[in-house]
């Protein structure tokens, strides 16, 4: 049990919320503005659909690397995430996938939850890498099967502008793989194409794609004219506030990713990404030649930069939690009712994290007062 400002499905109460065997039981208490009093701020665990590191430790380094990503962002409120891969060589992805699906056999208890796999790359235009390796490629229905029997893959990006690629969005999205655009230099035509073939968001809005111009829309165009699910890097680094405020405006359920690698939660030097060498300084993670290349970001961060551009609480916590579990089709995580998983983070007014529960279990933080 925890008492405090409870964001439930239906708005804000005071009161208390109670669990068992790791699901909400009941939620006591009467609707109340949070602003009002200074008890704790008990919202859903934030999910996070994009995470290639942390504490570290880089996804495509295989082994316990996955176990090291999700002790490491579940001290920041993260209680689900994906496990999100690099463009690399075919063999080297195979191995990854057989060890993040060793790994959700046997999950750690101290842990967020790992849903499953975004597989970011290797079907991405060459000509907008980003920080990705040079090993992009076309997809191969077949192959992509190949990958989807080695472990659960909810989420793969793809330029949709690739020759085969409207046939694979179909596909993919026939067989439950959510498909996002991303690492592309497809027009606003071929995205809004590859929206009709079953394609549902945009992976790093504005980052690794064709920008908006008033006679060339763009990818860019094509998500804020077309887009109910998109992705946004809201370390205010990777896009401008101004630029985040529009796409609030736009796109209904924008959702926040950290992008994270793995600096974050370490301290400045140099990291992994994929088979690259990243630094970490003045708040960033950057290639070599200055190529912003992920990021340093935790989720708790981010619910705080969504506020600071005017989003109350209960908006911030939807694009942290609710959204991204509704763009994977969950509806027991993510929000605060009778019969969801009990994940929760527990926050004082000034928004700094306090505690963290998984499935109604402790993992991080002041436990006084839970059951």
């Amino acid at each position: 049990m925890q008492f405090g400002n409870i964001l439930t499905s239906e708005g804000w109460r005071l009161g208390e919320i109670h669990w068992e065997d790791g699901r909400i039981r009941r939620i006591d208490g009467d609707p109340v503005d949070p602003d009002t009093n200074d008890h704790p701020r008990i919202i859903p665990g934030f999910i996070d659909l994009h995470v290639h590191g942390g504490g570290g430790a880089d996804t495509m380094e295989g082994g316990t690397a996955v176990a090291t990503l999700a002790r490491t962002h579940v001290r920041f409120g993260t209680t689900r995430l994906l496990a999100t891969t690099m463009t690399a060589p075919d063999e080297r992805i195979r191995q990854v996938l057989g060890d993040i699906a060793r790994y959700m056999e046997a999950q750690e208890p101290d842990a967020a939850k790992v849903l499953g796999v975004h597989l970011e790359g290797p079907y991405i235009n060459p000509g907008k890498l980003g920080a990705q390796p040079a090993h992009a490629r076309n997809g191969v229905i077949e192959e992509v099967d190949e990958l989807c029997a080695l472990a659960p893959i909810r989420l793969l990006t793809l330029a949709p502008e690739l020759a085969g690629h409207y046939a694979l969005i179909r596909h993919l999205s026939e067989r439950g793989v959510r498909v996002q655009i991303g690492h592309t230099l497809g027009s606003y035509e071929e995205g809004v194409e590859a929206l009709a073939h079953g394609a549902c968001g945009f992976t790093h809005l504005f980052n690794a794609m064709t920008g908006l111009h008033h006679r060339k829309p763009g990818m860019v165009g094509a998500a804020l004219a077309h887009a109910q699910y998109a992705e946004v890097i809201p370390d205010l680094l990777h896009v401008h506030p101004g630029a985040i405020r529009a796409a609030l405006r736009c796109i209904p359920n924008l959702y926040a990713v950290t992008d994270s690698t793995a600096a974050a939660g370490m301290p400045d030097g140099d990291y992994r990404l994929g088979e690259q060498t990243v630094t970490k300084c003045l708040g960033g993670v950057r290639l070599a030649d200055g190529t912003l290349a992920g990021s340093t970001l935790t989720m708790d961060q981010a619910l705080r930069n969504f506020v600071s551009l005017g989003l109350t609480l209960a908006d911030a916590s939807d694009r942290l939690s609710r959204f991204p579990a509704d763009f994977l089709g969950i509806d027991d995580i993510g929000r605060l009712q009778e019969g969801a998983l009990a994940d929760l983070v527990i926050l004082d007014p000034q928004l700094q994290l306090q505690a963290v529960y998984v499935e109604g279990r402790h993992i991080c933080g002041n436990a006084q007062g839970a059951s």
